[in-house]
């Protein structure tokens, strides 16, 4: 006879208890937004060695390390979603979108590959395991979603400007100007800043990933404090001072895409059979995201680094969202907690959470008045004033031309109320 104690009954009722609440909540809909895989510099810089003819597609490409990192995330997400989503491709249950560059379009179709590769009647060719599935996008001038920083906001530029005159920013300059004025003097770049270091790092990072020599100034250290550098220019764009302003007028406004199509998904709705929204962007993309739910670690997103948002839902119909990120191919994605939230973040908080996050009106906190700009009107108003002002003399003058001529100059004998006269 086996006996069991108190204690052993109440951890088998409390799993129980986990495993019916587990059952109870339901995945309905995945959002996933990822990095570009591996691909050539986006430039060089003018003395560098290997310029665009150096590249077998030329600049800012994907390379076949990025197809194949894609190809495996892809492959990743058929195994974390199986069971969720239809083995074979379903275009009722998937919407993809990418910005209008080659290496994200490209990027978003070998993670399709391996997401669905074709089976049964899906063959159209059996020497080839692929399917044709359709990416949407726009093109780059309309682009406001997926990449990012914008330079069509006035206010945001401003807030740079602001940044690069703090304390903090100013401490960083110093520390690393020896190595700004190496950089300058090594690359022929004039003008060189601690956010242009950025550019020259990536360059020297993708050289380096493709087994192209680097010159002799580019030392283990001097990688190592550009790295540093390059970090540091990911916090000032989208974060370290005034981030929450920063991230309403940038990553702010796919953040609102995204809690709005989350919102919308969790209202049951059996005509309603999108599942998976995949997003194909950039780097920056993901980092202003992350800095708008103040989630970012700081490090640039690593090539097909992904978020991943996931909504459930239980037999009660409350909603509720986990947010993961996979940056390294080698573990499990990392739960990410949304601020003031649960990992498991009721839908109704992250949406109160979130909205601070989230412009109303975007354009018009872009056009924040300056002192430039208060000094133009003041002009406009003075300059319509003098126009309207001889505009009405002009008629007045007329108008006194048209009357009749009196018979006495000088100055006239009027009645007073008690019928005297006043001179």
């Amino acid at each position: 006879m086996v006996t069991v104690t108190v204690a052993e009954l109440l951890v088998l009722a409390l799993l129980c208890v986990c495993g019916a609440a587990a059952e109870q909540q339901q995945r309905v809909y995945v959002t996933v937004l990822f990095r570009h895989g591996d691909r050539s510099p986006v430039k060089a810089y003018p003395t560098d060695r290997y310029q665009e003819n150096a590249w077998p597609q030329g600049f800012g490409q994907l390379s076949q390390v990025g197809m194949r990192q894609h190809f495996e995330l892809g492959q990743f997400l058929q195994k974390r979603y199986k069971g969720f989503l239809n083995e074979s491709y379903d275009r009722h249950e998937i919407y993809v979108r990418s910005t209008d560059y080659d290496r994200t379009l490209m990027s978003a179709e070998a993670n399709l590959a391996g997401l669905y590769p074709p089976s049964g009647k899906q063959v159209f060719n059996p020497d080839l395991k692929w399917q044709p599935i359709p990416i949407h996008t726009v093109p780059q001038s309309e682009e406001r979603l997926l990449s990012f920083p914008l330079h069509d906001c006035p206010r945001y530029k401003q807030l740079m400007n602001e940044t690069e005159h703090t304390q903090g920013f100013l401490n960083v300059t110093s520390t690393y100007q020896e190595l700004i004025n190496l950089v300058r003097n090594k690359t022929g770049l004039n003008g060189t800043t601690v956010e242009s270091v950025w550019g020259v790092y990536d360059t020297l990072f993708c050289e380096s990933r493709h087994n192209k020599t680097a010159p002799a100034w580019v030392t283990p250290e001097v990688m190592d404090k550009l790295k540093k550098l390059k970090d540091f220019g990911f916090q000032v764009t989208f974060g370290y001072y005034k981030q929450r302003e920063k991230s309403r007028l940038q990553g702010g406004m796919l953040l609102g895409e995204i809690v709005k199509n989350l919102s919308k998904m969790a209202v049951p709705d059996p005509n309603q059979r999108l599942k998976l929204t995949m997003l194909s962007a950039h780097d920056t993309t993901v980092a202003a995201l992350q800095a708008a739910l103040d989630v970012f670690n700081g490090i640039q997103p690593p090539y097909a680094s992904c978020h991943i948002f996931e909504l459930y839902r239980d037999n009660n119909g409350s909603a509720s969202v986990q947010m993961f990120y996979r940056n390294d191919t080698t573990v499990d994605p990392y739960p990410l907690q949304l601020p003031g939230c649960a990992l498991d973040c009721p839908l109704n908080d992250f949406v109160r959470i979130t909205k601070l996050s989230i412009s109303d009106n975007r354009d018009q906190e872009c056009q924040l008045s300056s002192p430039g700009t208060d000094k133009r009107v003041v002009i406009s108003l003075a300059v319509s004033g003098c126009l309207l002002f001889l505009l009405v003399s002009i008629l007045l003058g007329f108008l006194c031309c048209q009357k009749e001529p009196v018979s006495t100059r000088g100055y006239q004998h009027v009645l007073s109320q008690e019928g005297g006269e006043e001179s």
